[in-house]
C-alpha cells in the first residue's frame, strides 16, 4: 500500500517567517516543527514546496536536522493529498464563503499587524 503524500511549504509553516523575504537566507526553524514533521512522517511522505533555491531550502533542512523526514524538496506543485500552507483557504463548496474568506484573509503572522 503507498503511502499518501502531504506537500508542505517552508516559510510560513517550518520557519518564523514574518514577511521579511531575503533569498540568501532562511529564517530559523518555528518551534515545534522538528516534532510535527516526525509525527507526519511516521504515516506520510513530505515534501516541501517553496520558492526558494532548492540547494539553500536543502541545507537548512539539513541544519535543522528535520532532512530524515522529507522525501523531496521541489518548487513545484505536484499532486499530493493534501497541501499544508501559511497562504491558502479551503474550499468549502460555497463560494459566497470562501469569496469572503478570500477578502478578509491575512496570514497569520500578520493578523497583530
Amino acid at each position: 500500500m503507498s503511502r499518501k503524500t502531504i506537500l508542505i511549504d517552508l516559510d510560513g509553516v517550518l520557519n518564523q517567517y514574518s514577511g521579511e523575504y531575503n533569498e540568501n537566507e532562511i529564517p530559523p526553524i518555528k518551534n515545534g516543527a522538528d516534532d510535527f514533521l516526525e509525527k507526519l512522517s511516521k504515516n506520510f511522505d513530505l515534501k516541501i514546496f517553496t520558492t526558494r533555491n532548492l540547494l539553500l531550502t536543502s541545507k537548512w533542512l539539513i541544519e535543522n536536522n528535520i532532512d530524515g523526514y522529507i522525501k523531496d524538496v521541489t518548487n513545484i506543485k505536484t499532486p499530493a493529498y493534501l497541501y499544508i500552507d501559511d497562504r491558502c483557504v479551503c474550499f468549502c463548496g460555497n463560494y459566497t464563503k470562501i469569496f469572503e474568506q478570500i477578502t478578509k484573509f491575512k496570514v497569520y503572522w500578520q493578523k497583530s499587524l
